[in-house]
């Protein structure tokens, strides 16, 4: 089950012109003080999403640091996935149902997997509620454990909050991605924003003949304004609000849609979203709905690059990475005003923030209509991003959080 990772290119070296020497050496330092320790994430897929996104990128970096870093990830069946999704949907403040029989079930995949993992020995960092349950076998094995929450409880139902809570409360730390996403808990709790890699290739610089061939491939027109939004297509990225913003927008000047995306192995609910999202556009030739397959970065990449105004109009927001992308890349962003989006697009400065459909179609056709303040938006973003959304920041953050397990609260000196 687990997934090896060798270290591949970038090395870390190559960030030196982006982050600086200085800030390489304290990499090197705090991984020095880890020396000996093994270091296992768990999650629940290799593929889709924010967080195996980020642990593709960091799980290499600590090895490179000579930290010994796995990944592993949970199994589980259609059920569980299903229960799991309600769950995240439930957290996030939906109402939903549950029996006792689901939340038994939810257990009995988090047993079978505890059974069936190979525990690192010193720290497991468990990511999200797919896998919380896997804390039974602390007092068999490993000495810290951590469990990472990539998504906002602030506001969860309290019937499935108190059934997490449950475990959440035995692990040594939690960490979050936002003040505001985080319930009180009597354990250390930590603060460490996502981020992104500006070397991968869904960030890197690209050729004229890579995009052009992306655009050809697609057949979009370079000639029309661009509204793109880039998500995994679920009912909490509301692509069928993004659609009803955008013909707002079209009635008054011409533009185009793209709707580009994947699905997850953990949300069995993406493919429903798809389909509603394909026939409510199926008679529009001006919107362009892309289901991306995983390895789809170069297209992504290239995509963000040739918009004219980048979108995330999320309903609940983890933190948005494909907000952090576009401003990588100094686009100008029109995002909802919720989750860890408000920590990345301060409103009239580094992007627009928007409440409603209508704010939406507002904010872009003001975008529209003003290229250069649109510009200078993206400029401003660009630099937001190399301040605090670098991943070379979050592996350090990574490292003094797995420091901070053993040194409890002595200083760390670098």
């Amino acid at each position: 089950m687990d997934k090896e990772i060798k270290s591949i290119k970038p090395k870390l070296r190559d960030y030196e012109p982006i982050i600086g020497k200085s800030s390489l050496e304290e990499l090197k330092i705090l991984a020095d003080k880890l020396s000996g320790k093994t270091v296992q994430n768990i999650n629940s897929t290799y593929i889709g999403g924010g967080v195996a996104e980020i642990l593709s990128r960091m799980v290499p970096f600590l090895n490179e640091l000579g930290i010994d870093a796995r990944w592993s990830v949970i199994k589980g069946d259609t059920e569980f996935f299903n229960i799991t999704k309600k769950f995240h949907n439930a957290l996030h403040g939906r109402k939903e149902m549950f029996t006792e029989e689901e939340f038994e079930y939810f257990l009995e995949i988090n047993r079978k997997n505890a059974e069936d993992l190979e525990f690192a020995e010193h720290i497991i960092f468990v990511h999200d509620p797919q896998p919380v349950a896997l804390i039974k076998k602390r007092n068999e094995i490993g000495e810290k454990w951590i469990w990472r929450c990539h998504i906002d409880i602030s506001n969860p139902d309290e019937t499935v909050w108190n059934f997490i809570k449950n475990y959440v409360e035995k692990y040594d730390a939690t960490v979050f991605s936002a003040p505001n996403f985080a319930k009180m808990l009597a354990l250390k709790m930590f603060l460490i924003y996502p981020s992104i890699d500006p070397l991968s290739n869904k960030n890197r610089e690209l050729t004229e003949e890579q995009i052009n061939a992306v655009i050809e491939k697609y057949g979009i027109d370079k000639k029309k304004p661009i509204i793109l939004q880039v998500s995994r297509f679920d009912y909490l990225k509301d692509p069928v609000g993004v659609i009803k913003a955008f013909e707002m927008v079209r009635r008054t000047m011409p533009c185009q849609l793209i709707l580009a995306g994947g699905t997850a192995t953990d949300d069995p609910e993406s493919d429903k979203v798809l389909a509603e999202v394909q026939e409510i556009a199926k008679d529009n030739p001006d919107i362009h709905i892309l289901l991306l397959p995983p390895d789809s970065d170069i297209e992504i990449n290239a995509l963000q690059r040739i918009a004219t105004v980048v979108v995330q109009k999320s309903i609940k927001e983890g933190f948005g990475l494909t907000v952090t992308e576009a401003l990588w890349k100094g686009k100008p962003v029109v995002a909802s005003a919720v989750g860890g989006i408000l920590l990345q697009v301060k409103n009239k400065l580094t992007g627009l923030l928007c409440h409603s459909i209508e704010g939406a179609a507002y904010a872009i056709r003001t975008l529209l209509t003003n290229p250069e303040y649109a510009k200078w938006l993206g400029k401003n973003g660009h630099s937001q991003v190399k301040q605090n959304f670098l991943i070379t920041r979050h592996l350090k953050d990574y490292l003094l959080l797995f420091i901070s397990q053993y040194y409890n609260d002595e200083l760390i000196y670098l």
